[in-house]
């Protein structure tokens, strides 16, 4: 038995010469990732998948002979693996980027300078790497089943102070696009922590809101949570829940330090519900690496809060889910596919809670 874990091996590939560089730099700083070569263009890419078997792959969009999203297409189909895009800050560069998330690359992260890179940056590509290299092999089966009809609009009466929270990372994006395709428009109001980039937290709030019954924004300071409305963490931001007259809640926009990496924090909007909302919430953890979320989704439950984590099965990383799981945060595990149904059902036990 080998006394060294395997190291994670990484292909870059990037137009750049000295983005290559640079991150090559930062990566091979880690003791548990192996460089194993770069690349140019999607054609040396190509070969060098076949030669070098990465584990994971980081991609730049735009690059000449062909541009990154075709090749991932093709990667996606012929040899798939997972794929972290790096994408410019504008707000093309963004869409392009969702529309990567959308034909099967595992995360995000936005392109860097080569002095931001050395630091923050840095730090969040190696933690992302490392999740992608734990994701499920898209060789495997498809993690959903068959997208569902949206659920129709029922005849609940949800009680004024009712919200819904959700958290979500590594493959949130895709996960979330499906359930927002499926949930009625009348449900309570909706906040949401998905790990992403600045910048891209808009185009991926308004992708929502194109498949939802819901309207879904970016959230801003002082907005105000209401029934038919989600509001999505502004990336590079914390939201917290702010008690707001009687009867209603507003969100707090913050830029405070990191918390185990990302910013926003599941667990910061999760840990600031608790108090205010408690049994009047339903709350929901999932895919994603790490353990963001568990504790304050910990709270919540312990406050009277419906919990639920998304189940291995259908979970890219399961990481998050399995430590709500596991330390008792989430009262159930939910197939992706489920999760819809299982948000209008606890919504509707919570209406119907004397302490709603």
């Amino acid at each position: 038995m080998s006394l060294n874990p395997k190291k994670i091996k990484v292909l870059i590939v990037d137009d750049s010469m000295v983005v290559r560089k640079v991150v090559s730099d930062v990566l091979r700083a880690d003791p548990e990732l192996e460089v194993v070569g770069t690349a140019g263009d999607p054609y040396i890419a190509r070969d060098k998948i076949l030669e070098l078997k990465p584990d994971v792959i980081t991609l730049d969009i735009e690059m000449p002979k062909m541009d990154g999203l075709t090749f991932l297409k093709i990667l996606m189909k012929h040899h798939p693996m997972p794929v972290i895009i790096m994408s410019s800050l504008s707000l093309a560069g963004s869409h392009i980027a969702l529309e990567a998330l959308e034909a099967g690359a595992v995360d995000v992260l936005a392109k860097p300078s080569s002095d931001r890179f050395m630091t923050d940056l840095g730090a969040e590509l190696i933690f992302k790497i490392k999740a992608a290299a734990s994701s499920m092999r898209r060789t495997k089966a498809p993690l959903t089943a068959p997208p569902a009809n949206r659920i129709a609009t029922g005849t609940t009466r949800y009680n004024p102070r009712q919200l819904i929270l959700l958290g979500a990372s590594t493959g949130g994006t895709e996960a979330l696009r499906e359930v927002f395709s499926q949930l009625p428009g009348d449900l309570p109001g909706i906040c949401i922590v998905q790990h992403i980039p600045a910048t891209f937290s808009g185009p991926f709030a308004e992708r929502l809101n194109s498949v939802s019954a819901i309207e879904v924004r970016e959230a801003k300071d002082g907005d105000i949570l209401r029934p038919g409305l989600a509001l999505v963490a502004p990336g590079d931001y914390h939201m917290l829940l702010q008690k707001r007259g009687p009867e209603g809640y507003s969100v707090s926009i913050k830029q405070a330090p990191k918390i185990m990496h990302h910013r926003p924090s599941v667990d910061l909007l999760f840990q600031s519900a608790a108090p205010i909302a408690g049994s009047r919430a339903v709350a929901g953890i999932f895919t994603g690496m790490g353990r963001d979320g568990a504790e304050g989704l910990l709270a919540l439950r312990t406050a009277g809060a419906i919990t639920f984590a998304q189940d291995e099965k259908t979970s890219i990383v399961y990481g998050m889910p399995k430590v709500a799981m596991e330390t008792g945060a989430a009262e159930r595990s939910v197939p992706l596919h489920g999760i819809a149904a299982y948000i209008v059902k606890a919504a509707g036990l919570a209406a119907a809670s004397k302490v709603a």
